[in-house]
């Protein structure tokens, strides 16, 4: 019989977090070693120090781990100078993300891992910090005056970490009357916008391009499933299966129409435009073709969602081929999984996956997002990831690197100590 974190749908099982205080006997001296890992990526002793005594301080029982407090417990720091390294201070980020993601590697490295693209909100007061505006805000459930960040993490049978991240600046901070903003936040010259999932895209390419983590799955939800520049970046890549969401207005074929030329003169000019004949059905939305199926084809599935538990849901999947621009797209995967219950909820979702892919596979595959969630929940309720009050761009960016860090440190304390997979979290200094 399988255990209550597993079901018999799962390709394996992605464990959780489990650590607590006594665990971590000769934690600083360890901490020391993970450092060391980083020194040459910072060109004078006192960052180094920075670097270190800000991360401890993340550790903390501080109920609120900004710079100030951080400052103000852990000992030998300053105030001033963690401000200044926090903000101001070139990292060589590149080269600590490449030494952090061979350290994951080591730990978690798994040729059937998932990479996961989601966004975390930040709220914030005011309006002079990088990237700020009225925005939706997915910790508080509503648009409000935030920050966001574009994150990637990897999941597998030994554990999850972020790998990633970039932050989101809304389309109007480009604007001429953001100049002077702009310049006071530490803008890149070259930085230039980028929609999130052009964002996502970058650091797919990216991780790809470095090649130190192996992996065989994509997931993220609508926002990227529905770009062009994010699927396009996967598909790039022979191998690499994706499952993302897709909003329920999703057209599609259940069999792929013909075209056909049709030859029409526009503002005088003849030109030859493919068209799908009238006697061919329409395309059809993917929610209208949900409803529709006889409940013969309707398979109930356990999903292990992470800290949820398993949950009971029905499932079914069909080839389709994808409506674009009123045209036959692409044939993929379309799965839908709903709700059990007398007003069932639906979602969406499509696959690049093999027409010989099992149910079993995108059942996984559905509950696999919950990695990456998990990961935003101890970094921001143990590490102190939202109590940021820096404005700069290159600060957030810091900032964020070392929660990510620090993240993954406990995880590799729970994997070096053969931890057992439990519910509780709580580490200190």
């Amino acid at each position: 019989m399988l255990p209550a974190s597993r079901t018999e749908s799962d390709l394996y099982s992605i464990p959780k977090f489990g650590l607590d205080r006594a665990d971590v006997e000769g934690f600083t001296e360890e901490l020391q070693g993970f450092h060391e890992q980083f020194r040459d990526c910072f060109s004078r002793s006192e960052p180094r120090g920075s670097f270190f005594l800000y991360m401890v301080g993340q550790f903390s029982p501080l109920e609120r781990k900004s710079i100030e407090p951080i400052a103000l417990q852990v000992e030998d720091a300053k105030v001033r100078a963690m401000q200044r390294f926090v903000s101001d201070v070139v990292w060589d980020e590149t080269a600590m993300l490449k030494k952090y993601h061979v350290l994951v590697e080591e730990d978690m490295g798994d040729p059937d891992a998932v990479l996961i693209f989601d966004e975390s909100g930040f709220p914030k007061k005011g309006g002079d910090s990088a990237g700020v505006a009225k925005q939706y805000c997915g910790s508080i459930g509503k648009v409000d005056n935030c920050q966001v960040g574009v994150f990637a993490a990897y999941a597998s049978r030994h554990g999850y970490a972020l790998l990633d991240k970039r932050l989101y600046i809304p389309e109007k901070w480009f604007e001429d009357g953001y100049r002077t903003r702009r310049q006071k936040c530490n803008f890149p010259e070259d930085l230039e916008f980028k929609t999130k999932p052009q964002l996502a895209a970058d650091m797919f390419r990216e991780l790809r391009t470095e090649g130190i983590l192996p992996f065989k799955y994509v997931a993220a939800d609508s926002i990227y499933g529905t770009s062009p520049d994010f699927i396009g970046a996967i598909e790039e890549h022979v191998g690499i299966t994706y499952f993302v969401a897709v909003p329920s207005t999703t057209q599609c074929w259940l069999q792929r129409p013909t075209t056909e030329k049709r030859i029409i003169t526009r503002k005088g000019k003849v030109q030859v435009k493919r068209v799908v004949p009238e006697t061919e059905n329409k395309p059809m939305e993917v929610a209208a073709f949900a409803k529709g199926i006889n409940s013969f084809f309707w398979y109930r599935r356990t999903v292990s969602e992470g800290t949820k538990g398993p949950i009971e849901y029905e499932f079914t999947k069909r080839r389709v081929t994808l409506s674009k621009d009123g045209l036959p797209y692409k044939t993929v995967w379309l799965i839908v999984k709903r709700t059990i219950g007398k007003k069932p909820e639906y979602s969406y979702y499509i696959s690049n996956a093999p027409v010989s892919t099992r149910l079993g596979t995108f059942v996984w595959l559905s509950g696999v997002r919950w990695a990456i969630e998990q990961c935003f929940e101890e970094a921001k309720t143990e590490l102190g990831m939202d109590h940021y009050e820096v404005r700069k761009y290159p600060g957030w960016h810091h900032h964020m690197l070392t929660c990510i860090l620090a993240h993954f440190f406990l995880w590799h304390l729970n994997i070096r100590l053969g931890k057992k997979s439990t519910v509780h979290y709580s580490v200190a200094a």
